[in-house]
Formats: C-alpha cells, structure tokens, sequence
C-alpha cells in the first residue's frame, strides 16, 4: 500500500515539475533585465520543492496515525518556526523570538480552541493541522511586524514619550498613538484582504476546495470561516505581543531603556 502511495506521488510530481518552466521565464526575464535575481529564485523554488515535498510526507503519516498527540507536536514546531522568524523581522526587540512565539501561541490557541468547541472543525490531525497552520502564517506575519513598526515608531518620537514620562504617564499612556499606529498598520493588510475575497481573488482555501470538486458553496463556506480566525489570531497576536514588548522598552523606574533604541 506504501510502494502504491509512493508511485503515485511521484507521477502527480510531473506537473509540478512542468509548471517550474514558469519560475524559468522569470529567471530569464531577471537575466536580460540584470537584476541579479537569477541565483535567489533557483534557490528559493529548489526550497520550496524539498519543503513541501518533506511536509508531504510527514502529514501522510500524521494522518494516516490519526492521534491527537501528532497535531501538538505539529502545533508547537509551527509555532516555533514562526516565533523565530516573527523575532527576525523584529531583531533589535530584545528576546523578539521569545514574545513572538508566546503572541502568536496565544493567539492561536485561544482562536483554535473557540473553533473546536464551537464545533466549527473536529479535532483531527486532517482539519485541524492545516487550518493551525493558516492562523499560525498570518499571525507570524502580523506579530514581526507590529514589534518591528512599535520600535521603530517610539524610536522616532523618544522625546515624545519621554516627556509624558515625566508628566506622570505610565509606559502605556506615553505609548499609546506609538501602539495603535502599530496595530492598525500591521493589521490594515488582513483586513483589506477580508474586504476583497473574492472580489480580486479567489483564496486559496477555496481555490483548494474547487480545484478538488467541491462545489462553490460548500468553498465559500469554509473560506468565511478561515477569513473569521485569521482575522481574530492575528489580532489578538499582534495586541499580547504589544503588551509583552513594554518590559524590555521601560526600566522598572518607568524610563526608556535607551539601549534598546540606540541600535538602527
């Protein structure tokens, strides 16, 4: 059943390698244009390739296991993963990769946990796997980026902050605009992307489930439901992580800890 399973994968692999002919036109287009973009590309489609090829295989076997414990371990290595990139993008934060995984673990789970007993999906390694993993995606993307912009926008108006300090402001008043302005940018994107599903683009959950034969109402059902926990991790994500930036940017004397803002 195994050699089966194996044979087949690797004849549905033809496609995907004819479709690389595209990512070969692009390699082409960056020569002539010389945009020195030649080398990435290969690099980044060869990762892609082995990436999910690699995962391909490990969600057989989850799968095929069907224990709950598959879907923590799961759970936890995305989380990870995404917590240290989240902490990349965000690198002059002190311990980023450390309030990124906790942000985005916490708003995850708190959204996947409404879903489950709510009885939106069933607690399967087969549902719950990929769509943790969708949440886990956009969270990380909008934790790097509200830790990065909060930073970054404090930096610039130190002595805007430092002022309401010393009037008497706790760390979150003197912070505040800083704070917001940092949320709505990092969370202007899902939300410019909820106001246009389906409108410019089909996503991709629902692309999946078409392409697979499921009729486009049954599509669209699922896709209103990713669009709602995308929308509800990421911003409960992007707001913990505020919160648990405001240690490592005060002193216990409610100061700016200037060498967190001295670095570019």
């Amino acid at each position: 059943m195994d050699l089966e399973w194996m044979l087949k994968f690797l004849q549905g692999m033809i496609k995907p390698l004819l479709a690389t002919a595209v990512v070969l036109m692009a390699v082409l287009l960056s020569y002539f244009q010389k945009l020195g973009l030649e080398c990435e590309m290969i690099y980044s489609i060869l990762r892609a390739f082995l990436q999910l090829s690699v995962i391909g295989f490990v969600l057989q076997f989850i799968f095929s296991r069907d224990r709950s414990v598959w879907i923590f371990l799961a759970y936890l290595f995305m989380v990870s993963v995404a917590g240290y990139t989240a902490g990349q993008r965000a690198k002059h934060v002190p311990r980023g990769k450390y309030v990124a995984g906790v942000s985005i673990l916490a708003g995850t789970a708190v959204t996947m946990f409404l879903l489950v007993v709510l009885n939106v999906f069933p607690f399967t390694p087969r549902y719950i796997i990929p769509v943790a993993g969708m949440m886990v995606g956009n969270s990380m993307t909008v934790t790097g980026v509200t830790m990065k912009r909060l930073r970054d926008d404090i930096k610039m108006q130190l002595n805007l902050v430092e002022t309401a300090l010393a009037l008497g402001a706790t760390p979150r008043q003197a912070t505040f605009q800083q704070v917001k302005r940092a949320l709505v940018i990092a969370l202007s994107p899902v939300l410019d992307n909820a106001k246009t599903v389906g409108l410019i683009a089909l996503p991709g959950a629902m692309t999946g489930l078409i392409m697979g034969g499921a009729s486009p109402l049954e599509a669209i059902q699922l896709q209103i439901v990713v669009m709602n926990m995308l929308i509800g991790a990421s911003t409960l994500s992007s707001i913990v992580s505020t919160y648990l930036c405001w240690p490592a940017f005060f002193t216990p004397a409610y100061q700016l800890e200037t060498k967190v803002f001295s670095s570019n």
